[in-house]
């Protein structure tokens, strides 16, 4: 049997704090609105910036914010000293990229000590409402020891 992962105590502080480094999200105005142990959610408004030639938000924007909620998951279960590389995902566009906001979960689906299995949602909200727009399954891997990666 798999020894059970547990979070190191100050996970939620390293967390916010390498968020707050990734000018990929910056850049498209995500925000980290909730961090759990194997949990990460993003949220992001509507921009029309960041739409594509029809008026929905990209499938590259809704993939990088997949990305990043699935690898900051799999980052608040790893050691203090760890930095977290995306090493592969898939993503499923279920519907048009439409909405006032847009709610990017990642969960943790298989811990590992080395690689972390997440799966992410992306919600399409209007007026109170949710409706799942997109779906991603992320391979993530735990890098110590390499410089320039960390936190």
């Amino acid at each position: 049997m798999a020894a059970r992962i547990v979070p190191p105590a100050d996970f939620e502080e390293r967390v916010r704090a390498s968020f707050a480094k990734q000018q990929a999200m910056s850049t498209i105005g995500a925000e980290l609105t909730h961090v759990a142990p194997g949990t990460i959610e993003i949220e992001l408004p509507f921009d029309e910036r960041l739409t594509q030639q029809h008026g929905f938000l990209h499938a590259g924007i809704i993939s990088a914010a997949l990305d990043s909620a699935c690898g900051y998951a799999a980052f608040t279960l790893m050691p203090p000293e760890a930095g977290v590389l995306t090493i592969e995902f898939k993503v499923n566009l279920l519907a048009p990229g439409k909405g006032q906001r847009f709610l990017f979960r990642g969960s943790v689906t298989k811990p590992g000590r080395t690689i972390i299995v997440a799966d992410g949602e992306a919600y399409a909200m209007n007026d109170g409402e949710a409706k799942l727009i997109a779906t991603m399954t992320g391979t993530m891997m735990t890098i110590t020891g390499r410089e320039g990666i960390a936190g």
